[in-house]
């Protein structure tokens, strides 16, 4: 079941972050992929954009896999897979 509209509107309004390539990053994200995100990408997402920028940074143009605060949730493959896509370009 995809995302309504409040949460895709709340996790949008999440996503914008104090640094620019952060916020292009996610941007092009929910262009790409908004309207096919499910409740398990939006936890994932939520735990993302509750990082601050620069470890955020870190996970989004691949400079670490995991950082502490997510660092339980690293392994599950649906972390792995929203980050996958969080990283194409």
């Amino acid at each position: 079941m995809t995302l309504s509209n409040a949460e895709l509107y709340r996790l949008k309004s999440d996503a914008r972050r104090g640094l620019l390539e952060n916020d292009l990053i996610l941007q092009r994200f929910f262009e790409r992929y908004g309207a096919q995100l499910n409740a398990e990408d939006g936890a994932v997402l939520t735990q993302l954009l509750a990082l601050d920028d620069n470890d955020l940074m870190d996970l989004l143009i691949g400079r670490k896999d995991s950082v502490a605060a997510v660092e339980k949730e690293a392994d599950k493959p649906s972390f792995k897979a929203v980050l996958q896509r969080l990283r194409q370009k």
